[in-house]
């Protein structure tokens, strides 16, 4: 599993649980529609997992020419 996540922001989380929050605050999303890069490693995917209802995760397709 190597390799980079783009994950976005996309639902608020004003009004979530505490952890919910730690999660994103840990994956680095603190605002609305904000994207962060991230290795893809387990720990990240078990994050992701967890507040999978509030953001949007896909690969990193590097391109190469």
């Amino acid at each position: 599993m190597s390799g980079i996540l783009k994950v976005t922001l996309v639902k608020s989380e004003i009004g979530r649980p505490e952890k919910h929050r730690k999660v994103l605050r840990g994956i680095g999303l603190k605002k609305l529609n904000k994207t962060v890069e991230l290795e893809d490693t387990p720990s990240i995917r078990g994050m992701i997992s967890k507040v999978s209802h509030l953001v949007k995760a896909e690969e990193k397709i590097d391109e190469i020419t």
